[in-house]
């Protein structure tokens, strides 16, 4: 069949260079959030990021990649669809996280046999279900129960994977599957987690975990994420920062252009327990939790910006970062201006691009901090210079025309123009876009393409 892109033009306007990746991240708990903090693949904008990455798969005792929400199929649908909106988007989907703290990885990487199980369940559930690549989320092997051997065997484990990948497109035919890796960022974890050398060459790309450098698990107040260390900081804290992280990647060998800078669109908070209120001030715990997330420590950006309207921010001009407090509650988050100086960082190590953690953490809607909608990854996404996002015109409209409400209330997708089957509608977000086939051929609703009559 000759089938249609839907929009070849988008193709031209997001030729991006493969260094210079967007990749954002979504959760499949985010759904559970009350009211207009709930997320679903319908809120992913399909030409904000290069790379949507879907958290989270995990491996049965069976060694085989499982979801692990009830409607985790469905929401793979729903996003995979967005592809018929932009052609350009990749999607791969993240397998890691614990259970009682122990990686899903140990027990599969463990023996040969086991692995090859695994990879050959990938392969079958990636293309059953139109992922473009697997991300590997195994973050923490170092510190939760695993050993140096493990170590080694995930070195096995990437290395086998690829050359899986490799096999399944020339056996197939098809484009070759990604493949990706999230990774630590504290140089202790590092160390023991990695054989970066021997794993990058087989990797994509790399997105360290720029993040989490400090919260309310600690005594004193702490930025999230800053991008240099502080006068305060002391003893292994010195390295709790992105400059760190990043040259102790790039010094055990791994490309420049392969890693990716972290950006957290959510802050640490802490409860603060004297009048001090700076960097380094004593503190016992998290702030409240956030109404949305429900998460002690932890606030989504959406939070953020209802606090900071009444808190007081400062910018730590060594950490290039902002905090704000408003009585006891200290909080260490991102905003535009920090995004833009960690761009500015990130651009000056010639580093592959920029990951996000997470869409659904960003004010995804725009109705929390009169920015629009997600005022930090647009943000993000304008200061690394990515072209402006195409538009698409509406369905052309004289007085009421009864196309333009085609869309109200349906599903994202494409439909059959039953007045003209040399056209078809696109619904988006509840926006009619008209499109034509090529000459000669006719919209066809049972394969959702344009084919000869």
């Amino acid at each position: 069949m000759m089938k249609l892109l839907t929009a070849l033009g988008v193709l031209l306007t997001l030729h991006i260079a493969s260094s210079n990746k967007l990749v954002c991240h979504m959760t499949n708990w985010a759904q559970y959030r009350p009211s207009s903090a709930k997320f679903t693949p319908d809120n992913v904008d399909p030409f904000l990021c290069t790379h949507v990455v879907y958290s989270l798969a995990t491996i049965s005792s069976f060694n085989q990649i499982i979801p692990t929400e009830w409607n985790d199929e469905e929401q793979y649908a729903r996003l995979n669809s967005l592809k018929n909106v932009n052609p350009a988007l990749k999607t791969l989907l993240s397998v890691g996280g614990t259970d009682n703290g122990i990686s899903p990885f140990i027990g599969m990487v463990a023996k040969p046999e086991r692995r090859a199980a695994f990879i050959r369940s990938v392969i079958s559930f990636l293309r059953t279900h139109n992922f473009d690549g697997l991300n590997l989320a195994w973050e923490y092997p170092g510190s939760n129960g695993s050993t140096e051997e493990d170590k080694e065997r995930f070195t096995l484990l990437v290395m086998e994977l690829f050359k899986a990948f490799e096999e399944d497109a020339k056996d197939n035919k098809k484009t070759q599957l990604l493949l990706s890796a999230t990774v630590a960022s504290l140089r202790p974890t590092i160390d023991k987690a990695y054989e970066v050398n021997k794993i990058a060459p087989h990797l994509d790309f790399i997105s360290v975990m720029t993040y989490d450098y400090h919260g309310h698990w600690e005594r004193t107040t702490g930025h999230n994420s800053p991008l240099y260390s502080s006068a305060v900081d002391s003893g292994t804290h010195v390295h709790h920062n992105i400059n760190s992280s990043i040259s102790h990647w790039l010094a055990l060998g791994a490309p420049a252009e392969k890693l990716l800078l972290g950006f957290p669109t959510y802050g640490r908070t802490y409860h603060l327990i004297s009048s001090a209120t700076g960097l380094g001030a004593p503190a016992k715990g998290p702030a409240d939790a956030g109404p949305y997330t429900r998460t002690a420590g932890f606030w989504a950006f959406y939070e953020i910006c209802d606090f900071a309207s009444s808190a007081t921010s400062e910018w730590i001009a060594e950490q290039q970062v902002p905090y704000a407090t408003y009585g006891s509650s200290w909080l260490g988050y991102d905003d535009e201006r920090s995004y833009s100086s960690k761009v500015q960082w990130m651009t000056a190590y010639n580093l592959g691009g920029a990951h996000v953690w997470t869409l659904d953490l960003d004010d995804f809607v725009g109705s929390f901090c009169s920015a629009g909608a997600y005022p930090l990854v647009n943000h993000l996404r304008m200061s690394m210079g990515f072209p402006p996002k195409p538009t698409t015109t509406p369905a052309p409209t004289t007085t009421r025309d009864p196309m333009a409400d085609f869309c109200r209330g349906r599903p994202n997708g494409l439909y059959e123009n039953v007045a003209d089957k040399t056209t078809y509608f696109q619904c988006f977000q509840g926006n009619t876009y008209l499109h034509h086939c090529q000459s000669g051929l006719i919209f066809w609703d049972s394969c959702k393409c344009c084919d000869w009559p």
